[in-house]
């Protein structure tokens, strides 16, 4: 039997990267995942290779910082595969300027995808957890459920030239304390994973200049000049960036029942670097 038969996970941002090695995992160790993505074809893409491999998958594409999309997102899983025991916030950017040339729009941006969607989400599913938990002490069952937030090493000690994305990372810390106090008497674990330096399309900068995403029909620059990678890398005590299936790995830690009393914790995945 695997570690997470029977459970249901959603996981925000799982059609690619970290996000994907992540739904990847839970399906591996028997979780039943609704996938979600800004675009449709990379998270039905997720949902056929978990499928592929024998799991179970589907998905919800959309941004997660529209309105309703996390009473969806919810919805999603409860309708489809009849309840919901995961929630891992993942979906995510940078949009990086230094505060002086950052705009409004740049801030609130970065704050709404990496702070207020995860809350929008969890509040969401807070009367299904109450509802749930209340049942289960009812009939004298102790069932754990889990939240996983996804930080980062910029949350913990800041980082230059990320004001926006330092301080929504942050945030998600606090909220993950907050929600932990809220949510122990239902038997949620609440807790957070601060990813170092992992390697993403969001990392790596292409050979022949620059790449960018676009997110929502803005063009954002991303990955980093590959000499200043090798410098970051040689400061990370196991000296090489973290592949996403590592990141993966740990956010799977913290899904499982060996977990079950742990909450209100940050877990740093960065190879012994913790800014």
């Amino acid at each position: 039997m695997k570690k997470l038969d029977r459970k249901v996970a959603i996981v925000s941002g799982s059609g690619r990267g970290i996000g994907r090695a992540i739904a990847m995992k839970l399906a591996s160790e028997g979780a039943k995942v609704v996938v979600n993505d800004l675009d449709a074809a990379p998270a039905e893409q997720t949902v056929a290779d978990i499928k592929a491999a024998g799991g179970q998958a589907m998905a919800c594409a959309g941004s997660v910082t529209s309105d309703g999309f996390a009473e969806t997102f919810v919805k999603t899983a409860i309708d489809g595969f009849g309840g919901l025991d995961i929630i891992i916030n993942n979906a995510g950017y940078t949009w990086d300027n230094v505060i002086q040339k950052m705009t409004d729009e740049q801030w609130q941006s970065i704050l709404d995808v990496h702070l207020t969607a995860p809350f929008r989400i969890l509040r969401a599913a807070a009367d299904y957890f109450r509802h749930q938990s209340k049942l289960e002490a009812e009939a004298g069952r102790e069932v754990f459920r889990k939240v996983v937030n996804i930080s980062s090493v910029a949350g913990t000690g800041g980082n230059a030239g990320q004001a926006n994305y330092s301080a929504g990372k942050a945030g998600i810390i606090g909220l993950t304390k907050a929600l932990s106090k809220e949510w122990g008497r239902y038997k949620v674990n609440v807790n957070a994973v601060a990813f170092g330096m992992i390697r993403t399309r969001l990392t790596e900068a292409p050979a022949g200049g620059d790449a960018s995403i676009d997110v929502e029909g803005r063009k954002i620059k991303v990955g980093v000049n590959p000499d200043l990678l090798a410098m970051m890398e040689r400061s990370i005590p196991l000296g090489r960036g973290g592949t996403p299936e590592e990141a993966a790995g740990s956010v799977y830690l913290l899904c499982t029942p060996e977990s079950n009393y742990i909450s209100g914790q940050t877990l740093i995945c960065g190879g012994g670097l913790s800014l």
